[in-house]
């Protein structure tokens, strides 16, 4: 175990780097638009990357026991529900993106203060609550300020999105030391220090121009079915394969430490993992055209039904470096996918609304497949897989209907 460690975490960064050097992510230097999303997303991801292993051992420190902890971490993932498709709308509308982003990174940073202030249960639900209807619309209303922008601009999404990966690298890493070096009832502070952060990259994000943009065109009638159809379609092909990562989220850990994994390996599994997805979100201005956004998905698919399929068979340690690096494509291909399809069926004043939309759709798929994994792991094992490959296999064959629908509409 420890050999297979000292490879991951030698060859890794390596292969990161070199290809962060030869990427367009360079470029980014040069436009303060690219430049300021960029470090957006760095600080995003910072907070949320410190805020995963951190919070629920504060929770713990603050005297809730496993249930109440699970359930105060729930609460999340129903306000992205109700908070997602109202704030991207209210951005719409407004035709005021940027401000909306900056308000509701603002308010997270104020909430996540009201939580670490916040004593007992029900108050902190109430403070969680309240940070979390915040929080929720921020990463839609990112995405679609940020294609808007770089659209506008001719630049690349993935050289830009990848830096909030590094980050969450760097956000983990950092954590894990917190966990070590901070008594438990102080660790909301460097959530609280992560979120103000985040807040301040908001404020610094670039304006669009306005006149260089697309402009929406009129939607007829007779389009409009199919295209309601065609984006209900990629929205559940992307959230199955999306939500096929449910048991590696939650169990992978666990499993891998059952078996013999020391912290070291395990964290550079993970690590490794995000590396495959920064890899090709750094070479994705070079990937083909002729890919598209359902070229992407389908890969996505792909990579995500090989994985689990090799996972479901209890793989020996010397392959896993080599599934690991698949999650750029069971995740990353997928995301990128995802938005490129955005971009380029919702241009102008409803992109926000589109992202809104598509993200509710993947919450729910992701909550019920998250559900769903503890009671397959529990019953199946490391057979709880083969259910995550036929989810992903199931995403590709929605890519199938989609591509007819695109091709009818």
């Amino acid at each position: 175990m420890a050999w297979t460690a000292w490879n991951l975490w030698h060859h890794a960064p390596r292969i990161v780097s070199k290809s962060l050097m030869n990427s367009d992510s360079r470029a980014i230097a040069t436009d303060p638009f690219a430049r300021r999303m960029a470090l957006f997303y760095s600080g995003y991801f910072l907070a949320v990357g410190i805020q995963m292993p951190l919070f629920p051992a504060w929770l713990a420190a603050k005297g809730l026991d496993a249930a109440a902890i699970g359930g105060v971490l729930a609460v999340p993932l129903l306000m992205r529900v109700i908070a997602i498709p109202i704030g991207t709308r209210i951005a719409d509308r407004l035709g005021a993106p940027r401000e909306v982003l900056i308000a509701t990174a603002a308010a997270t940073a104020v909430g996540y203060g009201a939580i670490a202030l916040s004593n007992g249960l029900v108050a902190i639900v109430a403070a969680v609550a309240a940070a979390s209807l915040a929080a929720a619309p921020t990463m839609p209303l990112a995405d679609a300020y940020a294609l808007k922008g770089l659209e506008i601009r001719r630049r690349a999404y993935g050289p830009v999105r990848l830096w909030g990966s590094v980050a969450f690298v760097a956000a983990n890493l950092a954590g894990g030391v917190a966990l070590d070096a901070i008594a438990r009832r102080d660790l909301v502070w460097p959530i609280v220090a992560g979120f103000a952060v985040m807040a301040a990259t908001a404020l610094r994000l670039a304006p669009l121009r306005h006149d260089a943009g697309p402009r929406p065109q009129p939607r007829s009638a007779s389009t409009g079915r199919p295209r309601l159809a065609g984006f209900l379609a990629v929205a559940a092909a992307a959230s199955l394969v999306q939500a096929s990562h449910a048991v590696y989220y939650g169990f992978s850990t666990l499993a891998w430490a059952a078996k013999g994994f020391d912290g070291v390996a395990i964290g550079a599994l993970w690590a490794l993992g995000v590396g495959g997805e920064i890899v090709l979100l750094a070479m994705s201005a070079r990937l083909p055209s002729r890919l598209g956004p359902l070229g992407l998905i389908g890969l996505g698919a792909a990579g995500g039904t090989v994985r689990w399929a090799a996972m479901a068979l209890d793989p020996p340690a010397a392959l896993l470096p080599l599934l690991q690096v698949l999650h750029g494509l069971s995740f990353g291909a997928t995301h990128l996918g995802s938005v490129q399809f955005l971009s380029r069926m919702m241009p102008g004043r409803y992109g926000a609304t589109a992202q809104g939309d598509f993200s509710t759709i993947l919450v729910i798929v992701m909550a019920a497949a998250t559900g769903l994994s503890g009671s397959l792991y529990g019953a199946l094992g490391d057979r709880a897989y083969w259910a995550m490959a036929l989810l992903a296999a199931a995403g590709g064959a929605v890519v199938l209907v989609a591509r007819r629908i695109a091709r009818s509409g």
